[in-house]
């Protein structure tokens, strides 16, 4: 049996960043450093690191900004492509209409699935694990999230965890709503990283605005969506004051550690393809 392809990811990029202003206002949120590297950085190389070769991100909010600090992608080892929406559409499309116009290449050459991840989170412990993106293209399911406890800001969480699915992986459960059917009364928030397959979003015509929490919801409602709680470092950074937290945070050892050794990878992947 031949090999699958690596699955191929897109990073969402497009929105305006209210919340941030003014930092926002002149520089998308994605491109604010952390660490000294823009926060989206951290994912193109943790990507690359995991084996995913090719990655577009969409953008609508000062999008020009992306290629110009990103460009072609190959200083991470990645190919990377830009939908542009602003351009193209006239603003965001939200995130299932993002994800609905670039869709039919996230799928090309037999690909079942894709990764998605938010570019204006930070979580360096993430893994794009290739054999738990198998098993869940086995699984036959819409969709697997990542869940991180409820922050401050979302006290009441997404979705609860239901039955458990250990074919998946160990913590793999399936998402229950709150408070529905007995099953896991305790939420979690969405952390905004996870893999698709082209269903979740088929109702959405390429160029259409649309929200990707309806299909969520309905997802869940269905049975077809898993979860799992994701137990790494992992930032929202919501507001001008949380990011300056974060930067403060560069005095710990911890933190100093993860960002030494993501320049490090980065730098092994230079002499790599030295």
């Amino acid at each position: 049996m031949a090999t699958p392809p690596p699955l191929r990811a897109i990073v969402l990029a497009a929105g305006r960043g209210e919340r941030m202003r003014p930092l926002t206002d002149t520089t998308p949120k994605p491109l604010l450093p952390i660490f000294g590297r823009p926060m989206i950085e951290w994912h193109l190389l943790a990507l690359a690191r995991d084996g995913v070769q090719e990655v577009v991100i969409n953008t609508a909010w000062l999008e020009d900004q992306f290629p110009a600090v990103l460009g072609d992608g190959s200083r991470f080892g990645l190919r990377l492509s830009y939908s542009s929406e602003g351009r193209e559409h006239g603003g965001a499309l939200e995130t299932a209409g993002g994800i609905a116009k670039v869709q039919d290449w996230l799928c090309a050459d037999g690909r079942a699935a894709f990764w998605v991840v938010s570019g204006d989170i930070w979580a360096p412990d993430f893994r794009f694990d290739a054999e738990l993106a198998q098993r869940f293209i086995a699984s036959d399911l819409d969709a697997h999230l990542w869940m991180v406890p409820n922050p401050p800001f979302h006290p009441q969480g997404d979705f609860a965890f239901g039955a458990a699915l250990p074919a998946l992986d160990a913590q793999a459960a399936l998402a229950a709503p709150i408070g529905g059917d007995g099953v896991g009364q305790n939420g979690a928030t969405y952390a905004n990283l996870a893999l698709m397959l082209p269903s979740l979003c088929a109702g959405v015509t390429p160029g259409q605005r649309s929200a990707l929490g309806p299909h969520l919801h309905e997802g869940v409602a269905r049975r077809r969506i898993s979860i799992s709680m994701y137990q790494g470092r992992w930032e929202n950074v919501g507001t001008p004051a949380q990011w300056a937290a974060l930067q403060e945070a560069s005095k710990d050892p911890v933190h100093e550690s993860a960002a030494r050794n993501i320049h490090l990878a980065d730098r092994a992947g230079d002499l790599g393809r030295a």
